[in-house]
């Protein structure tokens, strides 16, 4: 089994799904007491936060950078960046490391791929909702048509995650907000929606809508499990 290791802590609340969903799907896949081989480095957040909303990006690379080497150093087979969010300085931190890092999108454009969706839907904080680094790696590397919300609905999205989601807040009326933007994206021609913040599955599942939803949290654990288990 090879190493994975979770570079987290944006939010810890994500990152006690990826920890989970790791070892769920080591266990059914391997049965018994068998665990998932894995090294945590979780950062506080709060730093991190405050670089991306004051548009510091090369701060918040060499940040994230430094937390990747520690996990190579530490014995990480693989790294996953377990956020979406920051795969926009994705490039810097492969830069700067020996072993694979395993990109969200890569993962979550390839089950699209698989089950034949053309069009799909975004949600996300703002920064991934509107930079190129996740729509247009969709669409460059894999063809995909990528439909966002229109601004004030972005505004809503984004607010919830960093105003709720990322502070362990569920609330029934974000819910709510959240299935009326998914379905005007349906309405809209998406063939399906990506849950594209690691913490928006905690709000939203599956059983709430009848749009399918791709929730990239557990999209790329189950790809991480394939690669440590290959």
């Amino acid at each position: 089994m090879k190493t994975i290791g979770l570079l987290g802590g944006m939010s810890w609340e994500s990152t006690a799904s990826y920890y989970q969903r790791i070892n769920d799907a080591v266990k059914s896949k391997l049965g018994g007491l068998h665990s998932a081989e894995i090294i945590l480095y979780s950062i506080d957040f709060a730093p991190l936060e405050r670089l991306q909303h004051t548009g510091k990006w090369d701060e918040a690379a060499h940040l994230l950078a430094e937390k990747a080497i520690c996990l190579e150093s530490a014995g990480a087979d693989f790294i996953i960046i377990c956020t979406n969010t920051m795969h926009k300085v994705a490039p810097y931190i492969e830069s700067k490391i020996a072993v694979p890092l395993v990109h969200i999108a890569d993962a979550t454009a390839k089950k699209l791929v698989s089950q034949d969706i053309k069009t799909v839907g975004l949600l996300g904080t703002a920064f991934t909702m509107e930079d190129a680094f996740y729509k247009g790696r969709l669409h460059e590397k894999y063809g995909l048509n990528v439909l966002t919300p229109n601004d004030q609905d972005r505004q809503i999205v984004h607010q919830v995650i960093y105003q709720e989601l990322c502070q362990g807040k569920v609330s029934e009326a974000s819910k709510k907000a959240y299935l009326n933007i998914i379905d005007k994206l349906s309405e809209q021609g998406a063939e399906g929606v990506i849950l594209g913040c690691t913490e928006i599955g905690l709000l939203v599942k599956q059983s709430d809508t009848q749009v399918t939803l791709f929730d990239t949290t557990r999209i790329h654990a189950d790809f991480a499990v394939n690669i440590a288990l290959s």
